[in-house]
């Protein structure tokens, strides 16, 4: 059963020689057909009258977690180009390195999917109607959730994974996030135990796992850009 979901990426203006550290070798990310569920606008159609679709099997794996690497970066992006008032140099650097690392993030994904077929998810859209940033609390809950949420999606999609080099390269891709949410959680709550809260870790030591019909709850209100999934196992 396909869905159709509405996902712009911004070029960046810092440098952002550090994306060279991913390199492709050969070996994409793989994962199995998702689906998300949002809008179903007549106005989510390309130039061609056609709204995109992630595919299904590794090829739509990769394209879903390359949309949410898109909105990771593309956020980022307006970060550090315009920090909010009063900013510290610890909180500048943090969001500098975030930014760096979605990027390389954003750019593998892009790289990997082009190298394994021409079904690309296009470079996406964002909106960010509830998020003021101008304000260090607005930043940083939208930097909590959107972390929290790549966290879970990638562990989510573990399972679907078919190829076990893929398994070994999402692997580490989602410990950077992690480590990432962790780095959020510290500079909004620092000196306790939020980084690794009740809230993500779960009663076997294990940070949580979502499918994509939950992370769209959180990730979906940022999405403009339409496309349409296939959900493994859930429709």
């Amino acid at each position: 059963m396909k869905k159709t979901i509405s996902v712009s990426n911004q070029g960046a203006t810092l440098d952002t020689g550090r994306r060279n550290f991913l390199k492709l070798s050969g070996i994409g990310l793989a994962m199995a057909g998702l689906t998300l569920v949002g809008c179903n606008d007549d106005d989510f159609e390309d130039m061609n009258g056609k709204v995109f679709d992630l595919g299904s099997g590794d090829v739509g794996v990769l394209n879903y977690a390359y949309a949410l690497e898109q909105l990771e970066a593309d956020f980022y992006t307006k970060v550090v180009n315009n920090f909010y008032s009063g900013i510290s140099s610890v909180e500048k650097q943090v969001f500098t390195d975030l930014y760096n690392h979605e990027v390389i993030h954003r750019d593998f994904f892009k790289a990997a999917i082009s190298g394994a077929t021409s079904n690309v998810l296009p470079t996406l859209e964002f909106q960010y109607p509830n998020v003021n940033f101008n304000s260090r609390d607005s930043v940083l809950a939208t930097a909590k959730a959107l972390e929290d949420t790549g966290v879970a999606a990638y562990n989510g999609a573990g399972k679907y994974i078919t190829n076990a080099a893929y398994l070994v390269i999402a692997g580490k891709i989602v410990s950077v996030e992690a480590r990432h949410a962790s780095a959020i959680r510290d500079l909004i709550n620092p000196g306790t135990a939020a980084f690794s809260g009740d809230d993500v870790i779960d009663s076997n030591g294990l940070d949580l796992a979502k499918e994509p019909k939950d992370i769209v709850a959180v990730a979906g209100g940022f999405i403009k850009t339409p496309f349409t999934w296939i959900e493994r196992g859930i429709m």
